[in-house]
């Protein structure tokens, strides 16, 4: 299971529109539990396309608790605690474009954000794939 080389090169052009500044000077991802290698391959092949180093800087263990069960942000919020970790000696100093396949209450970029950021590097560009929305249905 991998995305297409068509994603990839969407990606890329949205990357280059965009034009963030500072420019992103590396790449690492979210950790997904369900697909444990589907985002990292995905983020590698984006960083190659940019011409920019991928690093894989930060880790997730389950978190606690269905999200489906989760009625609200809040819940979602502390059902993360204490799932993710970063390697600071592996975090590099420049601006990281932070890459993930599905966001839906953004918790889990905030958290990967503030561990990036907290352990020294430069601003984070969040980018996702896919918006979930929240949903409390």
């Amino acid at each position: 299971r991998f995305f297409s080389e068509d994603l990839i090169n969407a990606c890329v052009s949205m990357i280059e529109e965009w034009d963030p500044q500072p420019a992103p000077t590396w790449v690492t991802n979210i950790a997904s539990e369900r697909h444990p290698d589907l985002v990292p391959s995905f983020a590698k092949r984006l960083a190659q396309a940019l011409d920019l180093p991928y690093v894989s800087t930060l880790s997730c263990s389950p978190s606690s608790g269905e999200r489906s069960a989760m009625a609200n942000s809040v819940q979602r919020a502390r059902s993360l605690d204490g799932t993710m970790s970063v390697d600071s000696a592996l975090v590099q100093e420049g601006p990281v474009l932070l890459v993930d396949d599905l966001v839906d209450t953004r918790w889990t970029m905030a958290i990967g954000s503030w561990l990036l950021r907290s352990n020294g590097s430069g601003p984070v560009y969040p980018m996702a794939l896919a918006y979930m929305g929240w949903r409390s249905d």
